[in-house]
Formats: C-alpha cells, structure tokens, sequence
C-alpha cells in the first residue's frame, strides 16, 4: 500500500516539475500557465490517489475478524438456501426416511482403519446422530455409496443441514456443489472450490466487507466443508482424476464430504486408490412397512390413506414380492409419493407387476403427466403449456444433458446444444456476418442523414469488408486462449493477443483498400496495427474475450455496499473526467505551443475544457457504470438460475453501450486534435459531434459486437429461441423450469438445475421421439392372469 502512495506522489511531484520545464521553454503567459499546471497536476494527483485507493482493498490478506464474518455470512446463505431446497424436495415431509448407514463391508475401498480413526453408523430421519456421527470422525472426511436411488443425495442435504443446525463457533461451513464442471487439467481443487463459492455466493466476494482473500483463506484454513455431490455423474476417466486429485493432490487434512455410486466408486478405486483417510459408509435395505407407513402419513385422511393400507397389507401377505423389493428404494418411495399421494389413481396397481424395476419404469413414465395435470387441475391459468407439451420440452431437455454426458442444466452452456454456436469455426462466421450487416446498416444510416455520413471521416469505406475478416480472427483467438489448459491467462495478456489479431486482419484489408499511394506498406501497417489494436484493446479490456464464459456474469444496480459503491463510481467519473481536461490542457501547451513567442497563432482557448470535459465524461460514466453494477451483491443474495440470468442480462447491456462508446474514442481524439491544430488541413466535419455520430455509425457496431460476443446471455437468448422455435423448448425456458423445480421435477444446486434422478433423465431422454409417456403397465410387466395361465 505504501508503494502504491508513493508512487502517487512521485508522479504528481514528476509532472508538476516537467509542466513547469515547459511553461519556461515556452514563455506562455503566466497566469494562463500556472493555473493549466496547477489544473494538469492536481488531476493527475486525483486520478492516481482514486487508482490506489481503489487497489488498496484488493491487496494483503483479510483479517481474523473479516474471515469470522464471512464464515458466518457463509453459514446463515447457505442454511437458508438448502433449507428452501429441502422443503421443495419435501425430504423431511412428514419425516425423512429412516435409511440406516454404516461402514462399508468392503475393505478394499476404503482406507486403512488406524488413518481414518473411526467408523460411521446413524440413521437419515435422526438429525442430531447425523450430525453426531460425523463429528465422531477424527479427519471429518466421508464417502457416501450406495447404488442408483439408494439417497445419497438426501443424505448428503439432510447431514448438511444437521451439521449446520448444531453448528458450533468456528466449525467448518458445509457447502453443497456437483463436480461436473471441475477439469482436474485446467485447475486445482483449491481453484475449482473458491471458483464454486465466489459463483454460488457472490457476497463473498466483497471486497470491502470481508477482505480481499476471504474465499481463499476459508477454504485455507477448513473453515469449508465441500460436499461434492455425485462423482459418477462425471465420465469414467475424468472421475478417475478427480478422485486422484482429492486422494493425493488436495490437502488430506481438509473436511471432505464425497457422494459416488458403489460400482463406479470400485472402478475408480482400482486404478487410482481410496479417498485418503475417508470413512466410507453404505445404506441397509429400507424397510417396506416403514416406507408406507411414511407415505400413508403424507396422504390425505381417508380414501387416499385407505388405499396405501390396502398396499401395505399386501406387502406384509408377500415380504418377498415386487412391491416389497421396490419400496425398499427412496427414488421410488419418493416417484410414489408424488404419482399417488396427491392424485387420484390407486397405487393398489402396482401389484400387478413383476419386477422392481417394471415398478421403476412405470413410476417414472407416469411422474411428468400426473404431476402437471395436478397442477394444471389446482391452477389451469397459470401454466401455458400442457402435459403433453411438458413431457416434451423435458424429455429434449433430458436428451440434450445425455448427449453431452452431464446431469446438470446451465442455462450459461445452452448453445453447446446448438452446432453453430459450439463449434469454434461456425461461431466466429456467424459473427463476422453479424457484425458485417450490423456496419452496412450504419453506413445505410449515415447515408439516409448525409451530415452524419461515416465516410466523412475519410478512411471508413472499407469498414465492412475489414471487419467481416477481424472479428472471425478475434474470435479464433480468443477460443485458443481460452481453451488452452494450464493457468487461466491473465485478463489483460488475453484482450492484447485477441486485440493484435483483430488488428492484423484490419491492416491486411487495410493494405490493399485503404493504404495512400505516398505511404510505404510498412509504415501503413504498423500504423493501423497500432491504432486498430488500440481500440479493440479498449473494448476487450473493458468487456473481456469474445468467447462464451465460462461462468455468467454476476452484479445489480442496486449493491449492498452502496455508499462505498457510490463513492468509488464518482470518484472515478470525476478522477477520468479530470485527466481527459488535463491531457487535453497539456496537449494544448505542448504540442500546439508556438516556436517562438506568440509567433503562431494560440489555439482555441475552449481546447483543454470543453472538449476534454466531453471526453472525461464520456469515458468516466462508463467506468463508473461498469464499476457499480459489476461485482456488486446484496448481502443475503444466494444465487439461482433466474437471477444468474437477469444479472448477466445487465452486464451485457451495459457492456455493449460501454463497447458501442469506447470503440469511437480513438476516432474522436484524432477528430478533435484535427479541428484543434491550425497547421493540420480541415476535415469534411466542422465539429466534435458530426465527427462523434459518424465514427459510432462507422465503427460502433464492431464495440457492440464484441462486447456482445464476450456475455453469456446473447448466446443463451439466441439457443433458446432456435430451440423453442423447433418446438424442443419453451418460449419462457426460465419460467418452465422454475415451475419445474417447485413441480419436484427439477432440483436446483444454486445456478444449476438437475433432474430430481439421474434415473429420470436418462427415462426422459430415451423417449424423446416417442409419440407420449406411457402412464399404464404394458402386457409384459404384468403378473399372469388366470386367462393366460395354461
């Protein structure tokens, strides 16, 4: 911090001693002079004191009390947020089941007994033994097996929330999150957890309220407790890694909490070894009685519970039959709560069937159609779509996450669904015609008002041809960089090589359309790479690589932190506007300063304030925009797939005006020093602001394509309007899956939706191209009647 001061202070001191060398040599008038140094330093001072004030929070560690703060806020987002889960998942509605877990009879999974410290043994529907249970672990390190529909899931959510009802001052926070979009080969553990957190509780990131490192240094010091949620879910090789990296890479003393399948936990524990001083617990079989005892509890009194009776009763005449096998299943204890309990058709039907898993298949055909008939019958207004329409849009939803391999929906990775928008080469010519019809209408604009024409600027006829070559290059370059493995590439490395590529294909169009007869080729190209990778640069910079992120951007026009917030906005509106005058003032002083004394004609004396204020105010406003809505965070904020999307939504829109603007300023500085400089010959424009509207109409629609291309929301607004109108998703997707998820057809991992089973995704997506979900048993998952007996 101190550096950064005194560098402020050398340089204010540097330039007041350079300004006054000038004003010797020139002999201005002394008066006019000494407030022109005073007015240039004093900015200078304000602009670097706002430059250090505003890196000051971003430096050092957060201290001891921050951290407690954070661990705390941590806490109360994430109890509030799985607490909200939990009730629309209906986990502990009447009670959780009674699943009992204990230690794993297989000793080849786990590891060495005197490394782990103890074993495991407690009982799902017994929050304060679950939480007691884990707490007994010395290492505080679980893996959690079981097969397909065992609970894990349920299990994992209600050892969260029992961890977090008991907690105790400084234990560590539980965190739930899925490992689908951790690459062991681009990033560590470490970088993926911090990466999860900052995403999912944005409030963390508060510079100012919790410190600079405050996700860092909890995760440091195990103040979190990560509880990765379904490490089969990943491909086979991939959850082999990860498993490698948590074993022997990532701290063995941090708390760890691990859901995986029985069968693919064995697999990737023969290639890469046990999860290191992890206890590994396994559910018993559920009993059936307990199950119908539950859901006959969750039934309305009277018919509804009579029929749940009359099912038990057959359980208890047949322990060893279909019915008795499947209900020992929490999937379908929870498929026939919600295809029987609250409808109206008569469970009783599924005696007739042979098997579990007929039981299985016929729970998970007829889900979708009785739960959206029941809330179709409960509210016909308040859902456009029908049923049929539902199981639709979800069973090409469900296909969609099977072809790509993954369980969870981000809306922010929609257009890999769309081979024009994934593949690298298509998404960068559906730009550059983008962006090449997007200048032809501005050209067509400027010519229907011949004042505001872009070709009075004199060099921007050849535009659109430039640009149809430029874009398609940044965009290449921008793949490259971003999908190269290793550390990320720093932010300002990046918008420079994506820049340089940008302005070669400018200077290679340039050379052959636009290069003056007088000018050698040389001199002409490293000219137009200069200024082109300026002003690409600015943009970039600004508005980050023209390339789908990898996670949506996240801020809010109305912050937590609002006076500090307002503070640093218009300290760096007035610090811009300030040294836009006093760059301008110097200009003035130096580079239009007569030879000799008063030899030459002074320029206009409206220079260095009027003009330098109209830039000032300009660039100014659009950082203080940017500065204020990014990043910003209400304090209670938990993040989720609606809000992820209007957020990212205003980020776009203000990138794309602050592209628009920022792209012109090189234009408008060479306008203004034209207009400026007597010695220079006069423009086709006779003012700033003809020279303003004709760069925008010109060049603008490359700023706002680029900033466009650099969001997630333009990509996710174009996928889902060619899906939705080839009828595979719904106009209003957010609003269907929101209704989804209250529906427990979905379930929500902060910005991500999954299906309630993976079981159910994969039944989805095989009957995509089916005519309509098949609701009643078919002849052959049915028991023999008397008529075929024979």
């Amino acid at each position: 911090m101190r550096g950064r001061w005194s560098m402020v202070w050398v340089l204010g001191g540097a330039s007041l001693v350079v300004l006054a060398l000038l004003w010797w040599q020139s002999g201005d008038d002394a008066a006019s002079a000494a407030s022109s140094i005073l007015a240039t330093v004093v900015s200078l001072f304000a602009v670097l004191s706002v430059w250090a004030w505003r890196q000051t929070g971003r430096q050092g560690r957060s201290s001891g009390a921050q951290l407690a703060q954070a661990q705390e806020a941590l806490a109360s987002l994430v109890d509030t947020q799985w607490r909200t889960e939990a009730g629309l998942r209906r986990l502990d509605s009447p009670a959780p089941l009674p699943v009992s877990w204990s230690e794993t009879a297989e000793a080849d999974i786990r590891d060495h007994p005197e490394l782990i410290g103890g074993t495991m043994s407690c009982r799902s529907d017994q929050a304060e033994e679950l939480a007691a249970a884990f707490r007994r672990l010395p290492r505080r390190r679980l893996v959690v097996l079981g097969a397909a529909g065992s609970g894990k899931t349920t299990f994992a959510v209600l050892l969260a929330l029992s961890l977090l009802r008991t907690r105790r001052d400084g234990e560590p926070v539980p965190v739930l999150c899925t490992p689908a979009s951790f690459d062991p080969d681009k990033e560590s553990v470490h970088e993926w957890l911090r990466r999860r957190v900052a995403a999912d509780y944005p409030a963390l990131a508060d510079v100012h309220a919790y410190g600079p490192s405050a996700i860092d240094d909890l995760l440091a010091q195990h103040r979190v407790l990560p509880v990765i949620d379904g490490l089969d879910e990943l491909p086979k090789d991939i959850g082999a890694a990860v498993l490698t990296v948590l074993s022997r890479v990532y701290d063995t003393d941090a708390p760890l909490i691990l859901t995986c399948r029985t069968d693919e936990y064995t697999d990737a524990v023969t290639s890469t070894g046990a999860l290191t001083r992890a206890a590994v617990v396994e559910p018993a079989v559920l009993p059936a009685g307990e199950s119908l005892r539950l859901l006959r509890q969750a039934a309305a009194a009277g018919p509804a519970q009579r029929r749940w009776s009359r099912l038990a009763t057959h359980v208890d005449e047949h322990p060893g039959g279909a019915v008795a096998e499947a209900f020992g299943s929490p999937l379908i204890v929870a498929l026939a709560r919600s295809v029987y309990a609250e409808g109206t058709a008569d469970p009783d039907a599924l005696r007739d069937f042979t098997s579990k898993e007929a039981i299985e298949e016929h729970l998970l055909a007829a889900l979708v159609p009785t739960v959206y008939e029941t809330a179709r019958r409960h509210d016909p207004a308040g859902r456009p779509w029908s049923p049929k329409q539902a199981h639709r849009y979800l069973a090409h939803i469900a296909s969609g996450m099977q072809r790509r391999g993954t369980t969870d929906l981000a809306w922010w990775q929609l257009h890999g669904w769309v081979p024009v928008l994934s593949r690298t080469w298509a998404r960068c010519g559906v730009l550059g015609v983008l962006l090449f019809l997007l200048t032809l209408l501005g050209f067509a604009t400027g010519r229907a008002f011949p004042e505001y024409a872009p070709e009075k600027l004199g060099s921007l006829e050849w535009i659109p041809g430039a640009v149809a070559v430029a874009l398609p290059c940044m965009c290449w370059s921008a793949a490259r960089i971003a999908a190269r493995p290793g550390p990320r590439t720093r932010r300002l490395v990046g918008a420079a090589r994506t820049a340089l590529c940008g302005a070669l294909g400018f200077a290679v169009v340039g050379m052959t359309t636009d290069r003056p007869d007088d000018t050698a080729p040389y001199a002409y190209a490293i000219a137009c790479v200069f200024f082109w990778g300026f002003t690409f640069l600015l943009v970039l910079y600004s508005a980050g690589l023209p390339v789908p992120p990898a996670l949506p951007s996240h801020g809010t026009l109305t912050p937590g932190n609002r006076p500090r917030r307002l503070l640093l906005a218009v300290a760096t509106f007035l610090g811009t506007t300030a040294l836009a005058v006093a760059a301008f003032r110097l200009y003035a002083l130096v580079v239009l300063a007569p030879d000799g004394p008063r030899s030459r004609p002074a320029p206009p004396v409206d220079l260095p304030w009027t003009h330098g204020l109209a830039f000032g105010t300009l660039v100014g406003g659009v950082q203080a925009l940017l500065l204020w809505t990014r990043g910003t965070t209400s304090e209670q904020e938990v993040t989720d797939p609606i809000s992820t999307v209007r957020a990212d939504r205003l980020i776009t829109l203000v990138g794309c005006c602050a592209g628009l603007l920022l792209v012109t300023l090189p234009y408008e500085l060479s306008a203004v020093l034209q207009l400026a400089d007597p010695a220079e010959p006069g423009p086709e424009y006779d003012n700033v602001l003809t020279a303003f509207v004709c760069a925008l109409l010109g060049v603008g629609p490359t700023g706002l394509t680029l900033a466009m291309a650099a969001h997630a929301w333009p990509y996710y607004t174009a996928t889902r309007l060619l899906l939705a109108a080839r009828g595979r998703l719904p106009w209003r997707l957010q609003h269907f899956l929101d209704d989804a998820h209250r529906l427990g057809v979905l379930r929500q991992v902060g910005p991500i939706y999954q299906f309630r089973h993976a079981r159910l995704q994969e039944h989805l997506a095989r009957t995509v191209h089916v005519p309509g979900p098949r609701t009643h048993p078919s002849d052959s998952d049915l028991r023999p009647g008397p008529a075929s007996v024979g």
